[in-house]
């Protein structure tokens, strides 16, 4: 079996990538939270809003994206 691809520094780059994705999403999703009028989470998880669910499907969706460019 040929290993010759599996390159021990792209791996650890794609989980380091994968981490800084991660870190970017917390702090967009927090800051967007802030700086809107309401609590998005308790807006969510308490009161049940889709509409607003969707849109930060939306967005997680998007960081996954840029996430993959990324590592690829």
């Amino acid at each position: 079996m040929n290993l010759d691809w599996f390159n021990p520094a792209a791996f650890f780059g794609s989980i380091l990538y994968a981490l800084v994705g991660v870190v970017v999403f917390w702090l967009c999703f927090i800051i967007i939270d802030k700086i809107t009028p309401v609590d998005m989470w308790a807006e969510i998880v308490e009161k049940h809003n889709k509409a607003l669910a969707m849109v930060v499907a939306a967005m997680c969706l998007g960081i996954s994206i840029i996430v993959a460019a990324a590592i690829h």
